[in-house]
């Protein structure tokens, strides 16, 4: 199936996408601001550049969108229906990549933790609080 956008239609709507900052991001943030927890952004210091680092705990967590980075869910799962084999290794580069920097973390003596962007619905939300407050203490 051909792309129904043109090239530079497809190039705007992809170079529209946030790296940081996202809503699922600054959910997380304004949650673990509430709950009385302080942090850092984005350090590049870090591998991955985790999106909020917690220095004294050394602990960090990343938000990720459950497309972009292949969670299991139903989100996750959806491909491409054009370019599948460039998406295909895209994505699978963008897993590979995730799972090396919690690794990477993790040998540095990190702690690294892994919020998804379908846990952030209503009914799973209670539970994702509970666990983030298990995981920071």
């Amino acid at each position: 199936m051909p792309d129904v956008l043109t090239p530079e239609q497809r190039y705007r709507c992809m170079s529209a996408i946030l790296a940081k900052d996202t809503r699922p991001e600054l959910t997380v943030r304004r949650i673990i601001h509430s709950l009385g927890y302080r942090y850092r952004l984005h350090n590049s210091t870090l591998p991955g550049k985790p999106d909020l680092v917690f220095p004294g705990r050394r602990k960090v967590i990343f938000v990720h969108g459950c497309f972009w980075h292949r969670h299991s869910c139903r989100k996750g799962r959806s491909v491409p229906s054009t370019r599948q084999a460039f998406w295909a290794k895209k994505l699978q580069d963008n897993q590979t990549r995730g799972q090396r920097q919690v690794r990477d973390l993790r040998r540095l003596g990190w702690g690294a933790f892994v919020v998804w962007q379908c846990q952030l619905s209503q009914s799973r939300l209670p539970r994702l609080i509970e666990r983030i407050v298990e995981y920071l203490e």
